[in-house]
């Protein structure tokens, strides 16, 4: 059996997910990835490419049994959870009088339900084992309204204070818990939420790989939260911290409405 602790990373198959992975498996990490699609066992190869076991599992984060499954197939590796990134998470853009609700009822099932099902499970298991490190992925689009992505900013404002709240939880079981709040980034995000033709998806993007490194750093420095991203994202957070929202919401609209 491998000597090296075990990681844990749910939506790994790709994007920020698939980073995360990466700088577990470059730090000494095996990986126990999940993904809705094949694409999981692709991403990992890449991460085996860089010296680590990876272990990939299908699952549909948006159902109660794809959550569960994940956990029973990191369970069934017989391996303490020493890291659980809870990444998991889809964007829904468009105007909410147009979206499908079935669409929006699916974002939540998966950025909150599912979020909050992994968590039990994880954070159990590490106070059973007496340590442990989580990491919920939020996002800057929980410091403000999100118009034209209106249920998907309200789920990550739910992550980022979960987080926060379970963090002062575990503060003395010797687990710690980072929000990460990454900034717009150089993955298909945007794209796959429906918003290819908004502004936001046009505009300047932070680098995944620099995004995801920042979380990893946070993380194992057992820092509070961590904003992923260049200045120019950080400054906007804190900024977010005293604009009205009002005056926050009328500057997102501007930048995810779809155009035509």
């Amino acid at each position: 059996m491998t000597a090296r602790p075990l990681a844990l990373v749910t939506g790994g198959s790709s994007g920020i997910g698939l980073e995360l992975a990466l700088q577990f498996a470059r730090n000494g990490y095996d990986v126990a990835i999940s993904g809705s699609s094949a694409q999981v066992f692709d991403a990992a190869r890449t991460i085996e490419a860089q010296g680590a076991a990876a272990y990939p599992h299908r699952a549909d984060a948006s159902q109660s049994e794809g959550v569960e499954s994940f956990w029973q197939f990191v369970l069934a590796l017989g391996r303490k959870v020493e890291i659980a990134a809870l990444n998991v998470g889809i964007g829904l853009g468009g105007a909410f009088v147009d979206t499908d609700l079935k669409d929006d009822l699916r974002v939540i099932a998966i950025n909150i339900t599912g979020t909050v099902h992994m968590a039990k499970n994880v954070a159990r298991h590490m106070v059973a084992n007496g340590e442990g490190r989580i990491l919920i992925t939020s996002s800057v689009s929980a410091t403000m309204p999100t118009p034209y992505e209106t249920v998907y900013g309200p789920s990550k404002a739910f992550g980022f204070m979960f987080a926060e709240s379970l963090r002062e939880e575990l503060r003395e079981k010797n687990v710690s818990v980072t929000a990460f709040l990454p900034g717009t980034t150089n993955s298909r995000f945007h794209k796959n939420a429906g918003m290819g033709t908004s502004a936001i998806d046009k505009g300047p993007k932070n680098d995944k790989t620099v995004v995801a490194r920042q979380a990893f750093e946070a993380l194992m420095n057992d820092e509070d939260h961590v904003v992923g991203g260049d200045e120019a994202t950080r400054q906007m957070v804190r900024d977010n911290r005293v604009t009205p929202e009002p005056v926050k919401a009328a500057r997102h609209a501007r930048l995810t409405r779809l155009q035509p």
